[in-house]
C-alpha cells in the first residue's frame, strides 16, 4: 500500500469510469485515510452521485472472486483491508460496450463504477474487506435491470491473478451469459409529461425513433393529481420533460380557472423538483415571459419577477419551486406556435375567408415555433449545458402580433393592408375575464446562444409553415 500520495482522480478507456488515489497516512499504530470527501473529490472531477447506501463485502480467503455485475446505480468503491484485483467491463449500450479495465486496489485507491459497468474482483489476500457506496436503495423489483457477465469471457480476455479454475465462485457467478449474448444495458428513460401538447408532439417528432424516450399525456400522469405521481419507479428514469401547462391565460382569471393554473401551474411542478431532487433527475421545465410585467424592451434571465396576472404568478411560482431542484433547466419562452391551430393558421384562415382582422399592434415579442423549443431542449440535454434558466425563442427583431398578421396575409397571397393594428386597450375594450399581458416579451438569447445553440428566424420558420399550408 502505497501512503503519503496526493489525492488524485485519473481517467480510464471506460468511459466514466475513474481511478481514485487517496492518500494513506500511517505510523506504528495502523493508517487512516478519508475514503470518502465529497468537496475534495467533486473539485477534482468525480460526478456528484449521491451516496444513499453503504455495503461491505467480507472475503475471508485468497482467491475469492465474485462479478461481473452491472448494476442500474453507480458505486463508488474502495478496499477498508487486504487487496484485491479488479476487473470492470462496459456492459451499456454504446461504441464503448466490451471495453474491459483492470488494476488492483489495496485502501489507497478507489474506483467509481458509473451505471451499467461490470463490476468484479478476486481477494488477493485473506480478510479482504470490499466496500462501496451506491446511489440508490436495493431493491427486488430493480434486480430485472441488472446484466451479468461471465468472469471467464474470452472476449473481455481478464487475466486473473490466480486461475479461476483455483479460485472461489459462486454458481450463478459461473453460469452467467458471455459478452455475445449480454443484453447491453440501456440508457436511462427521459419521461415527457404533456406529452400530447403543441410541445409533447414536436418532442415526438425530434425523437423519433429514440427507444430511451417515455411519452405521458394527461390521462396517464396529470400534474393537478399528486396520485397520478405516485408507484412510479423513477430509478428507471434520468430526466423529465415538463412540456404540461394550464395556458388558458384568461381562463385563469376565474375562480375554477385560478385553480387549475396554480395546480398544475405551481404545484404540479414543485412535486416534480421534490422528485428530481430525491431521485438526482434532471428536470426541464418550460416557462413563461407573463412572469414579467413586460416593462423592459428585452428581458434576461436575472430579471426580478412581476407578473401581470394569475396565469403569469403560477408560472412564476413553478419557476421557484423548479430551481431548488440541483439539476434543472428552466426554459422561459413566449408566442409559442405549434402544430394546430394557432395564430399563423388562424390569421391565414381569416385571409382566406376574406376577414379582416383587427390585431394588437403595441404587444411586441417574438415567435417560438415548438419545434425549435424541442430543439433547445435536446440541445441542452445532449450538450450537458451549466443548469439553470434558459431564454428560448426564435431569432430575429422583435414584431408585434399585428406585424405577423401583415406577414400572414402577404405571404399567402392576400392584401396585408386588410389587417388593421389596435392598442391592447382597444381590443380588449367590452369584453369581460380578460388577462394582462405583458407588452415587451421580447427574450434576451445570449446565454442560451453562449452554450453553441443558434436559434433559427423567425420569420424564416413562419415562411416555411406558409409555404407549407399554402401547399396543402
Amino acid at each position: 500500500m502505497e501512503t503519503g500520495k496526493p489525492l488524485g482522480v485519473r481517467e480510464t478507456p471506460i468511459p466514466g469510469f475513474l481511478v481514485i488515489d487517496l492518500p494513506v497516512h500511517g505510523d506504528s499504530r495502523g493508517w487512516f485515510k478519508e475514503n470518502w470527501q465529497r468537496e475534495k473529490l467533486l473539485a477534482l472531477g468525480l460526478p456528484d452521485f449521491g451516496p444513499v447506501q453503504n455495503n461491505i463485502s467480507f472475503n475471508a480467503a485468497v482467491g475469492v472472486t465474485r462479478g461481473i455485475h452491472a448494476e442500474p446505480w453507480d458505486k463508488y468503491v474502495s478496499v477498508a483491508a487486504g487487496r484485491v484485483f479488479g476487473a470492470w467491463v462496459d456492459l451499456r449500450e454504446g461504441d464503448s460496450f466490451g471495453t474491459t479495465f483492470t488494476t488492483e486496489i489495496d485502501p489507497s485507491v478507489a474506483v467509481f463504477v458509473p451505471r451499467g459497468v461490470g463490476n468484479a474482483f478476486q481477494a488477493l489476500e485473506p480478510g479482504t474487506a470490499y466496500a462501496y457506496l451506491v446511489n440508490d436503495h436495493w431493491s427486488a423489483e430493480a434486480q430485472d435491470e441488472y446484466t451479468f457477465l461471465n468472469l471467464a469471457d474470452p472476449t473481455a480476455g481478464i487475466a486473473w491473478p490466480i486461475p479461476l479454475a483455483d479460485a472461489e465462485l459462486s454458481e450463478k457467478d459461473r453460469a452467467h451469459p458471455t459478452l455475445d449474448a449480454v443484453v447491453p444495458m440501456p440508457p436511462r428513460t427521459t419521461l415527457v409529461l404533456g406529452a400530447n401538447g403543441q410541445l409533447g408532439r414536436a418532442l415526438r417528432q425530434q425523437w423519433a425513433g429514440r427507444g430511451d424516450v417515455e411519452f405521458a399525456g394527461r390521462d396517464r400522469i396529470d400534474l393537478a393529481d399528486p396520485a397520478s405521481l405516485e408507484g412510479i419507479r423513477w430509478s428507471r428514469y434520468g430526466a423529465i420533460v415538463n412540456a404540461a401547462a394550464h395556458t388558458a391565460v384568461d381562463a385563469a382569471e376565474s375562480r375554477e380557472g385560478r385553480r387549475d393554473a396554480w395546480a398544475i401551474n405551481a404545484a404540479g411542478p414543485a412535486r416534480l423538483a421534490a422528485i428530481a431532487a430525491e431521485h438526482r433527475l434532471t428536470l426541464v421545465h418550460v416557462s413563461s415571459d407573463y412572469v414579467f410585467d413586460g416593462e423592459q424592451p428585452e428581458h434576461d434571465e436575472r430579471e426580478p419577477f412581476a407578473p401581470l396576472g394569475v396565469y403569469g404568478q403560477s408560472k412564476a411560482a413553478g419557476d421557484l419551486a423548479v430551481a431548488v431542484a440541483p439539476r434543472h433547466y428552466i426554459l422561459r419562452t413566449s408566442w409559442v406556435v405549434g402544430e394546430g391551430r394557432n395564430f399563423i393558421t388562424t390569421m391565414a384562415s381569416l385571409a382566406e375567408r376574406g376577414i379582416d382582422p383587427a390585431v394588437v399592434a403595441d404587444q411586441r415579442g417574438r415567435l417560438t415555433f415548438a419545434s425549435e423549443l424541442a430543439r433547445a431542449i435536446d440541445h441542452l440535454l445532449a450538450s450537458g449545458a451549466p443548469f439553470g434558466t434558459y431564454n428560448v425563442t426564435n431569432g430575429g427583431a422583435a414584431m408585434s402580433w399585428a406585424d405577423i398578421a401583415r406577414r400572414v396575409f402577404e405571404r399567402t397571397g392576400h392584401d396585408a393592408s386588410r389587417v388593421t393594428p389596435v392598442t391592447t386597450a382597444e381590443y380588449d375594450a367590452g369584453k369581460e375575464g380578460v388577462a394582462p399581458r405583458p407588452l415587451h416579451s421580447a427574450l434576451s438569447l445570449a446565454k442560451l446562444e453562449a452554450t453553441g445553440f443558434a436559434p433559427r428566424d423567425q420569420l424564416a420558420m413562419l415562411d416555411e409553415q406558409l409555404a407549407s399550408l399554402t401547399s396543402s
